[in-house]
């Protein structure tokens, strides 16, 4: 899809608001991410932003600018003017709200709060969110709350009495949680030693696809060896040698990019694949996950 930045607002010093708008845009869910292709020196990467709701004819997200990122939060940032057009692609939902659900809690720590924005649109949806964020951005966060919700936000994460607020919580409800993966571990640690059933959490990360120790892969079926490097992620290498490794997240939830480990051992940073599936080394989700052994050799 062709999008053109037509908005773009400055809610705090790292965040800012942009608004997307296109012809025909496919409708999007609550919970529903964008994909978009960000220009990063010769390379192009592609990032995929939650949706928070936005007018008719276009898609809104928020994008905090950090330092250290692989590119697309500093040139949205620092390059993006309104009238630039980007490519995107249709949005696609991992992280809508559970249907057998009769009442919400949302956890969320510093952007992780963007899906839950649209959870907040959906008329008579029963919810309880908490939002942990720094203090110099509370009135950021506070102002994109609509007017009357059910919205606690804590200027530390230590102020959160994760065990008290999920021990009260009635059996019909569902958790969903998203922001960064410590905050997120915290969380749905914290829920399992109360009991919840794994059915009953959910979670979507945000920044999971981190960078670490460059390796090699091989892929079997291809007959081709490739460099990852280290601020690039295995997914972006294999795109970057001409293939289309199938993919709709890029976040480690989907499961669609799934791909069979015949030799080497994967580190692991997905929401996908069961605790017995990362035991066993022999899956790897190839959008956020790398290689602890300096060579992985794929079916692919």
């Amino acid at each position: 899809m062709k999008l053109t930045i037509s908005a773009i607002d400055s809610l705090s010093p790292g965040l800012k608001r942009f608004t997307l708008s296109g012809s025909n845009l496919p409708w999007a869910g609550a919970g529903a991410h964008l994909i978009l292709e960000i220009p990063d020196g010769e390379r192009v990467r592609k990032n995929a932003y939650s949706l928070i709701g936005a007018p008719v004819g276009a898609y809104q997200i928020i994008v905090r600018r950090v330092e250290h990122s692989r590119g697309g939060s500093r040139w949205l940032h620092d390059h993006a003017r309104p009238g630039d057009e980007l490519v995107g692609y249709p949005p696609q939902n991992f992280f809508s709200p559970p249907r057998s659900a009769k009442r919400h809690l949302l956890l969320s720590a510093g952007i992780g709060i963007t899906p839950f924005l649209a959870y907040l649109q959906i008329p008579g949806l029963d919810y309880e969110l908490h939002h942990c964020c720094k203090s110099d951005e509370a009135d950021a966060f506070r102002a994109l709350l609509p007017p009357g919700a059910n919205a606690t936000l804590h200027t530390s994460r230590a102020a959160l009495n994760l065990h008290a607020l999920l021990a009260k919580q009635k059996l019909d409800t569902h958790l969903s949680i998203c922001g960064p993966e410590s905050f997120m571990g915290i969380a749905a640690s914290a829920a399992k030693s109360q009991g919840w059933p794994a059915t009953k959490v959910h979670l979507e990360s945000f920044g999971a696809a981190t960078g670490g120790k460059p390796f090699t892969v091989r892929l079997k079926r291809s007959g081709i060896t490739l460099n990852v490097g280290t601020d690039d992620t295995l997914l972006d290498t294999l795109e970057a040698a001409g293939l289309n490794p199938p993919c709709l997240c890029r976040g480690g939830a989907c499961g669609e990019c799934r791909m069979a480990v015949l030799d080497g051992t994967p580190e692991h940073h997905d929401h996908y694949l069961s605790d017995a599936d990362k035991a066993s080394g022999k899956s790897i989700m190839v959008c956020v996950s790398r290689a602890i052994t300096p060579e992985l050799i794929l079916d692919f």
